[in-house]
């Protein structure tokens, strides 16, 4: 497999997965989810019995899981079930993936099975759920709002996509383009169709994916009506609820602020609602920006990125605090022991910021996209593929842990497939350039315009700031090359076959290399890590006074297994010189930080609450680790953001 064609609109484009072949701190990874994670998924869907519904083969299933209910109690249209498809269909791109990595005749044999079952389904006219087929048939359409069967088509063509790209085979593939045509048929500006869009975003970005994949214009062209009407008035979901006979009102929700199509989209400018929903919106957005050069489009971005980044995310790139609405709440609304910070909503993030960097590299987004990546979004897998957090606080009391599954499974294959397909979030690929996002050990196959180009990165990143960066080419060419200089990061230096580049200041924060590239030009990035403090916005009340402690990309937290109970009593100083760094063996050798720190202590407290003498202070060392390793170990306390000297 190739990397994509460029299509006609300028812009950078990912390669597909089986371009990017990875190693190092992210190869191990991946191999955690090929040897484990893939498996232990498809395991838990046939137990959770999502089979039973799909199959349609077998008897038509129970309804297993409860319905959600309203404020008053009584029970709501939604329950999780009805979107088991888009479950499985993240199920298959991550064993696509996986198998691209490492052949495994089994998997594969399950995931054509499964594909099978999703083939049968399929109506003659093209349409394909099996909630809708199967287990409410003859309702299809009738509640975009609330019942997800665009958001199931659009992971469904994801994972047409993927297995073709990994595997070759066209099966899902082809059901999944009579399944666009069926939705483009049916949904449109025209009066012969439906003017809806679905209450959960995702179609977008899948169809912008799907139209790359085949070369389907119309497909393109689909996923901007989906991002244009969103908002419009009158307003689809009121005119659905009154077909069904119902008052919109009566929406547990309350708000189309939830959905975000409160607004039309280059009409809103604060990052509001539901937070994954949010995210998959923009990206979709984004997706669309670049294929047709939406500056209006982009103009909306920047606005909505500017709300999140300054106000709405956590120092994690978790985002959305509130269970309660799986979103976002109020500005600086960020508390740390109650973070719902879902793992889906990061690697949504992840997501956008890489699309994103579709019209040209900006280190404004590459930076979040790692910052997300590595702390936010891998936090919700285990070192060892097993177990998953759905939500991800910055604090715990020792009580927060990784599931094995969940009743609303969506983060477990989100965060396997985003660790499996990570190849290509490193790279972008334009007519004439080719743009590091992301440092990591890889060979990458990439296709600038006609001109073929293997690019390799030897490093140990993100323990070890150098890089090294090989070119390889058939011929001499000409094209510009792009490396990200992170913002953490004031000290870099490169040098080009062993001379050294000045680096100028550049307004996107990557260093442009426009030159003849022959075979073999060798270029080495330095980017010094030292230990660094980090400090909130002061109306970020929960961290007043606080500090985080931060290496390269990655964010620091302190274990009750390292350091003992009660670790709001470390206090940290403000000279970070002394910080050293160790390997931790029993965490895969991931680099903990030692850090000299005092310890409140309470001699004459005697257990009373409150206490006219000021503590004592006590030098010790406090052991700090990458916050996506937390709960990988003995269970206990767990601290982010750790009381400050200054």
């Amino acid at each position: 497999m190739t990397s994509h064609d460029q299509p006609k609109a300028s812009g950078f484009r990912p390669p597909a997965v089986p371009d990017v072949d990875v190693h190092g701190f992210w190869g191990a990874r991946i191999d955690a989810v090929v040897d484990r994670t893939a498996m232990i998924l498809y395991d838990r869907c046939v137990a959770a019995g999502m089979f039973d519904q799909i199959d349609p083969t077998r008897p038509v299933p129970e309804v297993k899981m409860p319905w959600h209910l309203r404020s008053d109690g009584t029970p709501d249209t939604v329950n999780v079930q009805m979107f088991w498809d888009s479950d499985v269909a993240k199920v298959i791109e991550t064993a696509a993936y996986a198998l691209y990595r490492k052949p495994n005749a089994d998997l594969e044999a399950k995931m054509d099975a499964i594909i099978e079952m999703f083939a049968g389904l399929q109506q003659p006219d093209g349409y394909m759920n099996s909630w809708f087929v199967r287990m409410q048939p003859g309702q299809r359409w009738t509640n975009l709002r609330d019942c997800h069967e665009l958001y199931c088509a659009g992971h469904l063509m994801e994972a047409a996509v993927a297995y073709f790209h990994a595997t070759g085979k066209r099966r899902l593939l082809d059901v999944m383009c009579r399944y666009a045509d069926h939705i483009d048929a049916t949904f449109g500006a025209t009066p012969d169709k439906r003017p809806g869009y679905c209450g959960h975003e995702e179609i977008e970005l899948a169809l912008v994916r799907l139209g790359r994949a085949t070369g389907e214009q119309r497909y393109l062209d689909l996923a901007r009506y989906f991002v244009e009407q969103r908002g419009q008035q009158p307003h689809y979901f009121d005119a659905e609820a009154a077909a069904r006979g119902v008052d919109p009102a009566q929406w547990r929700h309350k708000t189309y602020l939830y959905n975000q199509s409160h607004l039309p989209v280059r009409e809103q400018g604060k990052v509001v609602g539901h937070a994954v929903r949010a995210m998959y919106l923009y990206s979709g957005m984004a997706d669309v920006a670049t294929e047709f050069g939406d500056d209006s489009l982009t103009d909306a971005l920047n606005r909505l990125w500017e709300d999140l980044t300054s106000k709405q995310m956590y120092v994690t790139g978790g985002i959305g605090p509130a269970a309660s609405n799986e979103g976002f709440t109020d500005y600086y609304d960020l508390p740390n022991e109650s973070a719902y910070a879902e793992t889906c909503a990061a690697v949504a993030l992840v997501m956008w910021a890489s699309r994103m960097l579709g019209r040209g590299p900006d280190r404004r987004y590459a930076d979040i996209m790692e910052q997300a990546l590595y702390n936010g979004a891998l936090s919700g897998l285990s070192i060892d593929g097993s177990r998953f957090f759905y939500d991800n606080p910055l604090e715990s009391r020792g009580g927060h842990h990784r599931w094995t599954w969940h009743r609303c499974p969506c983060c477990p294959p989100n965060i396997a497939r985003t660790v499996t397909a990570i190849g290509s979030y490193m790279y972008g690929v334009s007519a004439d350039g080719i743009a590091v996002h992301l440092y990591g050990a890889s060979t990458a196959r990439l296709s600038v315009g006609a001109t073929r180009v293997i690019l390799t990165q030897v490093t140990n990143y993100p323990a070890d700031g150098k890089v090294a960066v090989t070119i390889g080419l058939e011929r001499p060419a000409q094209f510009t090359l792009f490396l990200r200089v992170p913002s953490w990061c004031d000290q870099a230096a490169v040098t080009l076959n062993g001379e050294a580049l000045a680096i100028t200041g550049t307004d996107d924060g990557y260093v442009h290399l426009s030159r003849e590239w022959k075979d073999g030009d060798r270029l080495a990035l330095d980017l010094p890590m030292p230990v660094r403090a980090l400090y909130a916005h002061p109306a970020v009340k929960a961290d007043l006074g606080r500090v985080a402690i931060a290496r390269g990309p990655l964010i620091y937290c302190a274990e009750e297994v390292d350091n003992v109970a009660d670790l709001n009593a470390l206090v940290v100083p403000a000279d970070l010189s002394a910080a050293k760094t160790v390997p931790v063996p029993d965490l895969g050798g991931a680099m903990a930080i030692d850090l000299q720190v005092l310890r409140e202590q309470w001699p004459r407290r005697e257990g009373r609450l409150y206490d006219a003498h000021p503590p004592d202070y006590a030098a010790t060392t406090a052991r700090l680790v990458p916050y996506h390793l937390w709960d990988n170990r003995d269970p206990g306390e767990m601290l982010v953001w750790i009381r400050s000297g200054r």
